[in-house]
């Protein structure tokens, strides 16, 4: 309903992990293992909006070679482009990376490039949460294009922004660096969500080494005092890249009620007090304490540059976030309002108010930029002979109302909603119908 509320009709999956490849935990496990049974068993529950999946570039290395930060042999890189090759055929719209992440960033450069070489063969993309959106962007930059020139795939930058204040200046750079890369014959795009504000998990505040297994044993390595002292030197000496403000980290909740009680909504600043620590050691024992990434929101992109990033003719709007019903129990969580909001944010605020472009440059942006960057056929416009993904809407009302203090509401404005020719939508009230199909990447066979 976040979603459909705004007018999605196409929710895309697969950014670092996909829901396939997996292995299944027993013999009686009776879920999907590949991307193909996972949208065949979506298919089978019925959606409301279209889905779709890049292949996790994530998955796929978890598949073959667990949570460890190691090389994969020639042997287990085989596996893995064969997995690539395997989800492109089913229906994969391309590969998808997220390097700030554990484990992801154990990947290589070298290593993505091989999976992007399958990818390419069918026709696919690249897309990447780039390993730095700080200190390190632009190297992160150069990593993306040579991944698209050596494995010849249009790549895509996931959520393009400059976090935190010091590398704020870096925006005349970041925008050059890509219109350089374009002009050199290289497919580059982007999207973004239309906020000044991140989210993620406390836990990438941390080294990605200690984080190696998965969150069992990052916790009984943060408990180490000898390892625990490391981590906090490395985060004092800007490691892997000097860390927020704890005044702009908001927390959003915890596993434990007893947490949740006691700091849930306040920032990491005001905890750190509370809890009788600097913000480092407050982070580590919230982290062992609560046994998860502890849920948070980031206050580190300046609005100015949101602005200038949105007006460039390439870039696409996103959520970056799961869709939900505002209603329990998921309104008991903690969520970034972008999942309520993102695209209803962009026609309201900077369309409406702020005039930053017009009403069908946004239109476009929104449909039929993303479909054809993926490739997709018989959407994105209104044609004749297309599907009949279709929304209905008024400029003058279209607005969010979800808050980073209250993110549980839904946009308003967005009256009738068809997907697929079938009305999801009706005057604002869902209308119980489920024609949403699986719409499969260019190497479907």
């Amino acid at each position: 309903m976040s979603d459909i509320k705004q007018g999605v009709t196409l929710e895309i999956f697969g950014e670092g992990w996909s829901p396939g490849p997996r292995k299944k935990k027993n013999a009686k496990d009776s879920t999907w293992e590949t991307l193909g049974d996972f949208f065949n068993v979506l298919e089978g529950k019925k959606t409301s909006t279209n889905f779709a999946s890049f292949v996790g570039a994530t998955s796929v290395r978890a598949y073959v070679l667990g949570q460890e930060n190691k090389k994969p042999s020639a042997e287990e890189l085989i596996q893995m482009k064969v997995l690539v090759e395997n989800a492109m055929k089913e229906g994969a719209m391309g590969v998808g990376s997220s390097l700030i992440y554990a484990p992801a960033d154990y990947a290589s450069t070298q290593e993505l490039i091989e999976l992007c070489k399958v990818a390419s063969r069918f026709g696919g993309m690249y897309i990447t949460h780039m390993r730095s959106e700080s200190d390190k962007i632009y190297a992160a930059m150069n990593e993306v294009f040579k991944i698209s020139k050596e494995a010849n795939i249009p790549a895509e930058i996931y959520h393009l922004k400059i976090n935190n204040k010091w590398n704020w200046n870096k925006i005349d750079t970041v925008i050059a660096k890509i219109d350089s890369a374009q002009k050199a014959g290289l497919k580059i795009t982007a999207d973004m969500y239309t906020y000044n504000a991140s989210g993620t998990g406390l836990t990438a505040r941390l080294p990605t080494w200690v984080q190696e297994g998965g969150i069992g044993p990052m916790c009984k390595r943060l408990k180490n005092a000898v390892t625990r002292r490391k981590v906090l030197q490395e985060l004092d000496l800007g490691i892997p890249t000097k860390n927020s403000d704890p005044k702009d980290v908001m927390i959003l909740g915890f596993r434990r009620d007893s947490l949740n009680n006691l700091y849930k909504g306040r920032r990491l600043s005001e905890v750190a007090r509370l809890h009788g620590k600097n913000a480092n050691e407050t982070m580590l024992d919230l982290i062992t304490a609560d046994r998860s990434s502890v849920p948070c929101i980031f206050f580190l992109i300046f609005e100015d540059n949101v602005k200038r990033m949105l007006k460039l003719p390439y870039v696409s709007i996103c959520s970056d976030a799961a869709s939900v019903p505002a209603e329990k129990p998921f309104t008991d969580s903690g969520i970034h309002p972008r999942g309520y909001g993102s695209f209803a944010r962009l026609f309201g605020k900077y369309v409406r108010e702020e005039k930053i472009m017009t009403l069908e440059e946004a239109v476009r942006r929104v449909t039929a930029l993303p479909a054809s960057n993926l490739k997709i056929k018989k959407r994105g416009s209104l044609t004749v002979g297309n599907f009949a993904d279709i929304v209905i809407f008024d400029p003058n009302t279209i607005k969010d109302k979800a808050t980073y203090e209250n993110p549980h509401q839904y946009a308003v404005g967005v009256d009738h909603v068809f997907v697929n020719g079938a009305q999801v939508l009706k005057n604002g009230t869902h209308t119980g119908a489920k024609p949403g199909r699986c719409v499969r990447g260019s190497g479907y066979n």
